[in-house]
């Protein structure tokens, strides 16, 4: 699954053009590289979301097409 859709299906980024766009601004790394919105997410990476001074990471869990609002937390675990 692409990274962007990846970020939107996880509801770790609202909407999808904004993941896009913070993809290209550089601001999204995968396994300490920065990735492009294309990057195929695999279970095991480590994502780094960066906004402004604050920074997240997460490790995938799970990659799933669709998923429920409740399960969406699932598909990954805060580092």
């Amino acid at each position: 699954m692409r990274l962007d859709k990846y970020l939107k299906v996880s509801r770790l980024i609202k909407r999808r053009t904004i993941a896009n766009e913070a993809c290209d601004a550089g601001r999204i790394s995968v396994n300490g590289r920065t990735a492009r919105a294309s990057y195929d997410v695999k279970v095991g990476d480590k994502i780094t979301i960066a906004f402004g001074d604050r920074e997240t990471t997460v490790e995938v869990l799970a990659v799933e097409e669709t998923v429920k609002k409740d399960a969406a937390a699932d598909l990954f675990r805060y580092l």
